[in-house]
């Protein structure tokens, strides 16, 4: 018996980059929050879901993998990348058994259930493995701006990729695994038909004062107002996965109420933090404004950056307590999650008195589509191209006298 799991095993090991190749030659298939809601709501067939996701999902994963392996030799070397690489595989091959499977038998489904539900499970922790991997490379080899180019340009997409992918696999377990959650009898798997962006924000709010609150013994107040001009007087609804929206604000929150405490410590009162929600027909935004004393220009763009985080490093546990400052991923997977069904997220900072926090999403399900890399010619360029000169002038850090000039005689 152990030889025969041995030789299983080694096998199914062997055929990995076959369908790694096989299935990263097929684009993946973007779908629109309506066609999610439609399927979920009147059409919900787990035969139909299961023959689409056997196919789609193996897609998604073998574009991502083929990436992978455009990161450094010695990042991928190290143990976490080494460990979340096992991961994927493990995971393709498992929904590769399932390509033959007959749809018509229900004890396939049931498995297909709960292998998906496995899945989910085993990538729970792919965010902080791989930041953890990247953190190794760094503490141990440096970096140098092609490599920081390039893992910046991969992250985006793997963390992109990582959302649709669990954005799939809940929409099919929530469907059809039977576990609705009872508070919220009206979604559809983890979306909202009918989200109450107000309430969202009020939630998330909530939290980051709990959390500001037990870190500093004091949190600003939050000033909330809303406009619908598509419906004067009435509360913001669009179609949205609550999860993500509340991820994304209480991020802000949480450095919005941070960034205020620390600025404003020797004040006898914090200085609110205000917040305005407004639907048109085309977007729906949320701007968050501070006064926590912004952040120069110069250094907007770090805030989004994979490599670049002041925070120290992390303990990776099991503690129940959320910290307020972790691998300074926040940020740039909010925008990604804002992204994600075609949005934005934007920062404005004036330093010296605070920043503006944009989110933007669409007010219609029709224009909510997934966004998704896919590994073609252009990605791979990507990763070939190096960081060329310059074109503009830079300035010296000793500008020149012009004002005197020395003339020997």
């Amino acid at each position: 018996m152990k030889i025969a799991r041995y030789l299983m095993r080694n096998t199914a090991l062997v055929n990995i980059p076959k369908q790694i190749e096989r299935f990263s030659k097929y684009s993946p298939s973007p779908l629109s929050m309506k066609q999610f809601l439609d399927f979920g709501s009147a059409n919900a067939c787990e035969k139909t879901s299961f023959v689409f996701l056997r196919q789609e999902l193996p897609v998604r994963l073998a574009n991502i993998m083929k990436e992978v392996d455009f990161l450094p030799d010695k990042m991928l070397c190290t143990p976490s990348l080494q460990l979340l690489q096992s991961w994927y595989a493990q995971s393709l091959m498992e929904i590769v058994e399932f390509q033959e499977k007959n749809p018509d038998d229900g004890k396939v489904l049931s498995n297909f259930t709960e292998a998906l539900v496995n899945i989910r499970n085993r990538h729970n922790n792919v965010i902080p493995t791989m930041a953890q991997g990247v953190i190794e490379y760094k503490e141990s080899f440096g970096v140098d701006p092609v490599t920081n180019q390039n893992v910046q340009y991969f992250l985006d997409r793997f963390y992109m990729s990582r959302i649709s992918i669990r954005m799939l696999i809940n929409q099919h377990t929530l469907i059809f695994e039977g576990s609705r959650n009872p508070a919220h009898p009206k979604h559809i798997g983890s979306i909202d038909p009918n989200c109450d962006v107000v309430e969202v924000v009020k939630d998330a709010c909530e939290s980051s004062k709990m959390l500001c609150d037990q870190y500093y013994l004091a949190s600003p107040e939050v000033i909330i107002k809303q406009v619908n001009a598509k419906a004067v007087g009435q509360p913001l609804h669009i179609v949205y996965v609550p999860s993500h929206l509340y991820h994304m604000l209480f991020e802000l929150f949480k450095n919005a109420m941070r960034a205020t405490v620390e600025t404003h410590e020797s004040c006898p009162s914090l200085p609110p933090i205000e917040v305005m929600v407004s639907l048109g027909d085309e977007d729906l935004t949320i701007k968050m404004l501070d006064r926590g004393g912004g952040v120069p220009l110069r250094k907007i763009d770090r805030l989004f950056s994979y490599m670049y985080s002041t925070a120290p490093r992390p303990v990776m546990d099991n503690s129940l307590n959320a910290p307020l400052a972790g691998f300074g991923y926040g940020l740039p997977i909010s925008r990604l999650y804002a992204k994600y069904f075609q949005g934005d997220l934007q920062l404005y900072s004036m330093e010296g008195y605070g920043t503006s926090a944009v989110i933007y999403l669409k007010a219609l399900s029709t224009e909510s589509v997934e966004r998704l890399p896919v590994f073609n010619k252009s990605a791979w360029r990507h990763y070939q191209t190096s960081i060329e000169a310059d074109d503009w002038c830079m300035p010296s850090k000793e500008p020149k006298k012009l004002g005197k000039y020395n003339v020997k005689v």
